[in-house]
């Protein structure tokens, strides 16, 4: 496999860190217009009021202000068209000059796209965080500029946990299961959320495996999909906690994250794996939260601390329009520490970069958004450096849920994942 590995094991496909918006704004494929870039680039908000377009507009003038002869036309997508739309436009010959989105090895491995050293200065390259900036590299070469990432963390509502005699967080899978259980006990629709439905299974699949020492790859950096401690994660899970009722209502084959996270907010869930967003939303609306790291399987013991799951978006710079240089000046003024951070903080995402990631006056991390950033640099992301990762993520994405339905069986359900993925490795 064509990807390199960070720290122990591989480092999303992300396909959207928020609610997709329908598309708005920017131009259509067209990407002639002299002096004229076309970016393609996700719709981060959830609603107009909300929406990426403004974020956009102003960063665009205010870069064509400072190069009165380089204008830049944005054009935004919603998460679950822009892949699909990037990659038809390459495909016709339509590249756009840039694009924002949850992939990118695929392009680089099709020789697409402009490195990062044929565009940015060093000391812009080199500000990249390094679980970022190595996800991003394809061999040695740093071709997916990590914009915005995030983190996961379990999240617990405190009242709950109170009205239920939960005093603590839980550290591990039996505490885990102890405080469903008394959630349950108390009347709560979901004690634990366990979203595996199609939209982004393969982020909850991922916590889950991690903390019991698993994962998608090895130490090779090869597929271990079916490895014998992510069966064992995933018999476990079946048997403790959905089939004693601990997951709510809803089989986790058919809770997709959105539903799990809306139910948060409504106060019905009591414990569920977010993001920096939702935490933010959940205090704005009066609900205390708390958020601690993944509790561990007993196997591992509390002295084994496994990794969080981090996901980044990408931009990257195609090659097809010959507009290196006037690419290499949009980036280098978009990725300053105001604009990044600006773009961040709109969507209690995380900054890329070392210097828009510390805290500062009138800037930097909310401090609520700390902790997040300190669980990214010990995270793992997925394994975007793989041309084959956009195949293998959509097969654990729809399957994986499987594995604890009545009938299901991890091992059989795991191994037909494992196969799959090693045919779409073999593809590429």
């Amino acid at each position: 496999m064509r990807r390199r590995i960070f720290g122990a094991a591989s480092t999303t496909v992300v396909l959207g860190l928020l609610i997709p918006l329908a598309a708005c704004g920017g131009s259509g494929d067209g990407t002639g217009g002299e002096g004229t870039l076309h970016l393609i680039a996700a719709e981060y908000g959830d609603s107009p009021a909300t929406s990426s377009k403004a974020f956009w507009d102003k960063v665009t003038g205010d870069f064509t202000a400072a190069h009165p002869g380089i204008k830049v036309e944005v054009k935004l997508l919603p998460w679950a068209d822009i892949d699909r739309e990037v990659s038809r436009m390459v495909k016709a010959g339509k590249a756009p000059d840039m694009a924002l989105m949850g992939a990118y090895s695929d392009f680089a491995a099709q020789d697409k796209l402009y490195s990062a050293d044929e565009l940015l200065s060093v000391s812009a390259e080199a500000n990249f965080l390094q679980p970022l900036a190595e996800a991003g590299t394809v061999g040695n070469t740093l071709y997916g500029l990590p914009f915005v990432a995030s983190s996961r963390l379990l999240f617990y509502n405190e009242t709950l946990f109170k009205q239920a005699g939960v005093s603590a967080p839980p550290k591990t899978w039996s505490d885990l299961k102890s405080a469903a259980g008394k959630l349950k006990d108390k009347g709560v629709k979901f004690p634990y959320a366990l979203p595996l439905g199609p939209e982004e299974a393969h982020a909850e699949a991922l916590i889950w495996e991690l903390s019991n020492g698993g994962g998608y790859a090895d130490s090779s950096g090869n597929y271990s999909l079916a490895s014998d401690q992510n069966i064992y994660t995933w018999r476990w899970v079946k048997d403790q906690l959905v089939a004693p009722g601990l997951t709510g209502p809803t089989p986790p084959s058919q809770l997709n994250r959105a539903d799990a996270f809306a139910a948060f907010l409504k106060g019905e869930v009591g414990m569920v794996n977010g993001y920096p967003s939702l935490l933010h939303e959940a205090r704005a609306k009066g609900i205390g939260v708390g958020a601690v790291t993944m509790p561990v399987s007993d196997t591992l013991g509390s002295g084994e601390t496994p990794p969080t799951v981090g996901v980044a978006d990408w931009m990257m710079a195609f090659r097809q329009n010959g507009n290196r240089s006037e690419i290499g000046k949009f980036l280098e003024f978009l990725y300053q520490d105001k604009n990044l951070s600006d773009f961040a903080n709109r969507y209690h995402l995380l900054p890329s970069t070392v210097t828009a990631s510390r805290p500062q006056s009138g800037g930097g991390l909310d401090k609520n958004d700390q902790q997040f950033l300190t669980a990214l640099y010990g995270a793992q992301l997925y394994p975007v450096n793989d041309p084959s990762w956009v195949t293998v993520s959509d097969t654990i994405k729809r399957n994986v849920g499987r594995a604890v339905e009545p009938n299901g069986d991890a091992k059989g359900v795991l191994e037909e994942i494992a196969a799959k993925a090693n045919q779409a490795s073999k593809n590429h």
